[in-house]
């Protein structure tokens, strides 16, 4: 069974279900994407997405007009696999065509391109045996970038609030829940870590205080203090 978190933007909320591997994932059309194969090769109880990330993938699924392999989908940040700011870890990037011809990637890719859905394609020469694109959302907390997870702070919510949250607790900064939303025992935690780091403790996570949680945590493992 997995726990997984949907974030709604349109109306602002998160959405939990509990489904099992061969459930399909919430909002994907036609049981074109199922659990397994969002989770990839994570072993997290936990997974998130939103529903904008699903919407994507519909309408790529349906110009290309035939199933498309899920190579990599989720992780989560101390799982580690990307970069330290990757779209995997907020649970809205895929990587996908892994076991077909390059014919056939170029055709996935042609059509995600097409949709104008997704926040970013990737160039054929950074992913020559894969098709990667994925739905990022907000605005960047560093400046001139469009990569990067956005500014979050109180009362904020989203699957980057997610990241936050999982990068606190598994640092052992315990926010005491991981449910995608900003709140006191979120913004202590994020205070005491930039306090340790020799940054401004503002509780606000912008552009400097991602960079060092995302340095510290991505890749570090399961810890003790990680919540699921």
């Amino acid at each position: 069974m997995a726990k997984l978190y949907v974030y709604d933007a349109y109306n602002n909320k998160l959405l939990k279900y509990n489904l099992s591997e061969n459930d399909p994932m919430p909002y994907a059309y036609n049981n074109t994407m199922r659990v397994r194969e969002f989770r990839g090769s994570s072993n997290s109880p936990t997974l998130w997405t939103t529903t904008t990330a699903m919407e994507a993938w519909n309408l790529t699924r349906r110009r290309y007009g035939k199933g498309i392999y899920i190579g990599y989908a989720f992780k989560r940040i101390w799982e580690g696999g990307h970069g330290t700011a990757s779209q995997h870890y907020a649970g809205v990037s895929f990587d996908v065509g892994q076991n077909t011809t390059s014919s056939e990637r170029l055709k996935i890719r042609d059509a995600a391109v097409a949709t104008k859905a997704w926040g970013y394609v990737e160039p054929i020469s950074m992913t020559p045996t894969w098709v990667h694109f994925d739905r990022r959302y907000g605005k960047p907390a560093c400046p001139n970038t469009t990569a990067g997870y956005p500014t979050v702070r109180r009362g904020s919510k989203s699957t980057y609030v997610l990241i936050l949250q999982d990068a606190l607790n598994a640092l052992g900064y315990s926010t005491r829940t991981l449910d995608g939303i900003f709140g006191a025992n979120t913004e202590r935690a994020l205070k005491a870590f930039q306090s340790s780091v020799g940054l401004t403790a503002d509780g606000i996570c912008g552009c400097n205080s991602w960079k060092k949680l995302t340095a510290a945590s991505v890749g570090i493992g399961r810890t003790s203090t990680v919540i699921d």
